[in-house]
C-alpha cells in the first residue's frame, strides 16, 4: 500500500514538473514584444523638455501638450511604431509621449493685476489683455464710475478674465524660477525627522 502511494505521489510530481516546463516554454515562445508606447513608466525614462525662461513652460508646448522623447531602459525589447522589434541599450529614442502643459503667449498675471489695481479706471488692464473696445469704454466712463474697475480687478485677480487670445497667464511661481533638484553627498547626510 505504501509503494502504491509513493508511486502515485511520484507520478503527480512528474506531471507537475512537466506541466511547469511546458507552461514556461509556451510562455517564452509565445511572448511577443509589446508596443513601445505601452511600456510602463519604470521601463522608460523620458528626457525633460527644455523650459522657456520667460513662460516657464516647455518650449514645444502646443495646444496644451508638449512632446518628450522616451528612451526605453537597457535590455528592453519592444515593437516600434513601424512594427519591427528592437532591443534597446538605453541610449536610443524609442517613442515620443505627450505631457500636459499650459498655453501661454506672453501675458503676465502680475502685470495684469497691477494694471487693474492702479490704472484700471483708465482701462489699461483691458488694453493690456487685448480688449481695446472695453478699454476705451472704461477710459471714457472713468472705469464705469469705479464699479467696473472693482469688478474687473476681482475678475482678473481670480483669473476669470484672461488674455483675449485664449491663452493663459504667465504665473511666476513665487517669483523664483523652477530648478531641478540635485542630490549630493551632503543631501544624504541630512537627518530625517520622524513625526
Amino acid at each position: 500500500m505504501a509503494s502504491e502511494w509513493s508511486r502515485w505521489f511520484r507520478s503527480c510530481l512528474w506531471s507537475l514538473f512537466f506541466y511547469c516546463v511546458y507552461s514556461h516554454v509556451k510562455l517564452v515562445l509565445a511572448d511577443e514584444a509589446e508596443n513601445c508606447e505601452s511600456l510602463r513608466l519604470g521601463q522608460y525614462p523620458f528626457t525633460h523638455p527644455k523650459i522657456d525662461e520667460a513662460t516657464q513652460e516647455p518650449e514645444n508646448c502646443r495646444d496644451m501638450t508638449a512632446w518628450v522623447e522616451c528612451l526605453p531602459a537597457p535590455n528592453v525589447t519592444c515593437r516600434l511604431s513601424n512594427g519591427t522589434e528592437f532591443r534597446f541599450s538605453g541610449d536610443e529614442v524609442g517613442f515620443n509621449k505627450s505631457i500636459p502643459c499650459r498655453n501661454v503667449s506672453g501675458y503676465s498675471y502680475k502685470v495684469a493685476v497691477a494694471l487693474s489695481l492702479f490704472l484700471g479706471w483708465l482701462g489699461a488692464d483691458r488694453f493690456y489683455l487685448g480688449y481695446p473696445a472695453l478699454g476705451l469704454l472704461k477710459f471714457c466712463t472713468v472705469g464705469f464710475c469705479g464699479i467696473g474697475t472693482l469688478i474687473d480687478f476681482v475678475l482678473i485677480a481670480m483669473q476669470i478674465v484672461g488674455p483675449a487670445d485664449g491663452s493663459l497667464y504667465i504665473v511666476d511661481y513665487y517669483g523664483a524660477r523652477l530648478t531641478r533638484l540635485s542630490i549630493t553627498n551632503e543631501t544624504y547626510r541630512k537627518p530625517h525627522l520622524s513625526l
